[in-house]
């Protein structure tokens, strides 16, 4: 088996749990979600998108977004059901190791740890990610791939959704 450095199926970069979310219930950055993640999942845009990722999604989503449950599922299997080389379904030990060694260093999240972990270890430095946080990391990029005015739609209709009793 290739080690990930010797791979060459995620050369562009790492994709994060905050680039799904989006495309699992109706807001402004729905339709640029979908469009992103079909261009990783047909491996448009060479970009790993950790499994771990699509349970994140999954959690976030229900839990503080309080999206229906089954919309939520149906959307995260579509992307798992999509059997795309762009899902990246392992958690070593040492990439869960450096990703805590991550988390303490930068004072960030162990998932964000991780994320930078998978992305060192694959050979980029390149994350898509809407958590400027991971910007902590001086040998670490984030871009951000959707438009800046859908993006502060987006985050004021999250704010509004995040209020609501």
């Amino acid at each position: 088996m290739n080690t990930q450095r010797e791979s060459s199926v995620y050369p562009e970069g790492v994709l994060d749990v905050s680039i799904l979310i989006p495309a699992c219930f109706e807001n402004p950055l729905k339709e640029h979600s979908i469009a992103f993640i079909a261009e990783v999942l047909t491996q448009n845009r060479r970009v790993a998108l950790p499994t771990s990722a699509v349970i994140g999604a999954y959690h976030i989503a229900t839990r503080y977004l309080r999206v229906p449950k089954v919309a939520v599922k149906k959307v995260l299997e579509g992307v798992l059901r999509s059997r795309s080389p762009a899902l990246y379904p392992y958690i070593i030990p040492q990439i869960a190791l450096d990703a805590l060694d991550y988390a303490v260093a930068y004072d960030i999240e162990s998932w964000d740890g991780y994320l930078i972990s998978l992305t060192r270890s694959l050979g980029t430095n390149v994350i898509y990610s809407l958590d400027q946080e991971l910007s902590k990391v001086k040998e670490i990029i984030v871009h951000n791939p959707f438009p800046q005015d859908k993006l502060r739609q987006y985050h004021e209709f999250i704010k509004s959704k995040l209020h609501e009793t």
